[in-house]
């Protein structure tokens, strides 16, 4: 590539344990946990009550805010409680359970036939996709239509497909990328439409071969008909960009700065230099929602790691528990000492199997004892590694010391706001200090204050 972000690191990769195997099936459990908050913004408000009865994809809480997501019933049954239950992101949060009977009907059925796309309106679009509860699945969670909404003083050129997936261990867009890709350039199609640019990348980073190629090919079957999914003119298509191997480049402020050389501004964002990003995920959900009428009810995740049986990319509808997974990946060939949701580089360590799986989930990750390690935080050799792999050009081991001293308000005006937890620091750190730790614990206190 032409440009090149700052910092980063270049982790050791385990992708190969899961990126050769197709996407499974999706694993219909008997109980799901529907977390009322799984994307950025206020929780959603439940619209059932204990005790009725619900359909695959009936609405079971609608957004309470502009930033805000619904939430659909992923399984076919009765509510069962609504509590405050144990949720991946968060200790506690209020949850839906639905649980089946056996012999509901666990396919979900449109209400209407397929749409046309071509006589739908920037707001049809936007409002379809509200309604479908999709949110950003690279991660971050943020709801989708708030995110494609181009506010009046935005003015937006470019929109940026996100596959780069830099997680070391996680392959569930890679697969999508191969086993999807009509339906995900439709999506970027519906993406173009509403924001109604005239020029779009899908970005691919160089270790996902099979997908580059996938991709290739899908632009030759499909970039004629690109006009119509977009509503752009005729011999317009998206260009395929492959990037140079490097964490964190699936980033969206990375990942603009590496196509296109602008530098999205501290506290901003990328409608600020006049670009979107979406995940290739996002694209395929906004498919569904738009052409199927299909809700965010399943999404693919990787489960892998040494002491999985069998390391898979799987559709899980949303809110089932981890311990409901085993049959999939075969159990554990050895007693897993640490469980992340997410990639190891970003994702959250759980506490129990009893973890449901919500939108923001790309992944479930087992690791060993001998993975993990038992480093032993030793003092700062001021070896400034942390600055280097810093991709915002922050300080993390002087942050970290205003932390430690809980001068909180001389680490918010350091910029402690604007690190996006990558991990970068912490990865690259020889006295193993968790600096990201403190990161986290000082930007939760500055916003408390």
């Amino acid at each position: 590539m032409r440009y090149k972000f700052r910092g980063g690191v270049h982790p050791i990769t385990f992708k190969s344990l899961a990126s050769d195997r197709s996407i499974k099936k999706s694993f219909i459990p008997k109980r799901v946990v529907l977390p009322l908050l799984q994307h950025t913004g206020s929780p959603a408000q439940a619209v059932v009550s204990v005790g009725m009865s619900v359909k695959v994809g009936d609405l079971i809480a609608k957004p309470s805010g502009h930033i805000s997501s619904a939430i659909h019933a992923s399984i076919a049954g009765k509510v069962t409680k609504i509590a405050h239950l144990p949720a991946y992101n968060q200790a506690r949060a209020l949850s839906i359970v639905i649980e089946s009977g056996g012999d509901e009907d666990q396919d979900f059925r449109p209400a209407a036939p397929a749409r046309d796309v071509n006589f739908l309106s920037k707001e049809e679009l936007l409002r379809l996709i509200r309604d479908a509860g999709v949110v950003g699945l690279g991660g971050a969670a943020f709801p989708t239509d708030v995110k494609l909404s181009q506010p009046a003083n935005k003015s937006v050129d470019t929109v940026i497909l996100n596959g780069a997936e830099c997680e070391p261990y996680l392959t569930c867009d890679h697969r999508l990328m191969i086993e999807k890709t009509q339906e995900i350039l439709k999506g970027l199609g519906i993406i173009v439409k509403i924001l109604g640019v005239k020029r779009a990348y899908i970005a691919i980073e160089n270790n996902k071969m099979s997908a580059i190629y996938a991709m290739e090919r899908a632009l030759k079957l499909y970039g004629h008909k690109f006009a119509e999914w977009s509503g752009l003119a005729r011999g317009w298509a998206p260009k395929l960009v492959v990037l140079n191997e490097k964490y964190p480049q699936g980033a969206e402020k990375q990942i603009i700065k590496v196509i296109l050389n602008r530098v999205v501004p501290a506290g901003g964002l990328p409608m600020d230099v006049g670009c979107v990003a979406n995940n290739v995920g996002t694209a395929y959900a906004i498919y569904e929602a738009v052409y199927l009428g299909k809700p965010l009810i399943e999404r693919a995740i990787t489960i892998t790691g040494s002491c999985v049986k069998e390391p898979v990319n799987t559709w899980v509808r949303m809110g089932t528990l981890l311990s409901d997974l085993k049959d999939i990946f075969g159990g554990f060939t050895k007693e897993p000492k640490k469980i992340i949701i997410g990639g190891p580089m970003m994702g959250l360590a759980q506490y129990s199997m009893e973890i449901p799986i919500s939108k923001g989930a790309g992944g479930v990750v087992f690791l060993t004892k001998e993975e993990i390690g038992s480093h032993q935080e030793s003092v700062c050799i001021r070896c400034g590694r942390c600055i280097d792999a810093c991709p915002i050009g922050l300080v993390p081991v002087t942050l970290m010391y205003r932390v430690k001293k809980e001068y909180f308000q001389d680490a918010e005006s350091l910029g402690i706001a604007n690190c996006y937890e990558c991990g970068a620091c912490a990865y690259t750190c020889p006295a193993k200090i968790p600096l990201l730790d403190y990161l986290k614990f000082g930007k939760a206190k500055i916003q408390t204050v």
